[in-house]
């Protein structure tokens, strides 16, 4: 693995975000995190942990902004696409009115 930087966009929870926090883990802590789930951190569950919690465990390292959206990921995600893709899609347009100018 030879990648600089490592992210994590888990929808949902249970042994996939174990796995994919432990594997981030064994180098160090992820750069990026977002959760993506309906699950509160009252009860314990691992789904339910807040990123402070990965960030403790050195799952996160310390100098990420990580995020956990509240919501059902067959909503969210969609959207959290399409804003990006959308993005992209606006600076590119921003560059080429600028090269006109």
């Amino acid at each position: 693995m030879t990648a600089n930087n490592t992210g994590m966009i888990i929808l949902g929870g249970g042994v996939v975000k174990h796995h994919i926090c432990n594997a981030n883990l064994m180098r160090n802590g992820a750069d990026y995190a977002v959760f993506v789930n309906t699950a509160c951190d009252y009860d314990g569950s691992d789904a339910g942990a807040k990123p402070d919690e990965a960030i403790s465990w050195g799952k996160i390292k310390l100098t990420a902004n990580p995020v956990k959206v509240f919501g059902d990921a067959s909503f969210i995600f969609p959207l959290l696409v399409a804003q990006t893709f959308a993005k992209y899609h606006q600076d590119l347009q921003d560059a080429a009115c600028t090269q006109e100018q």
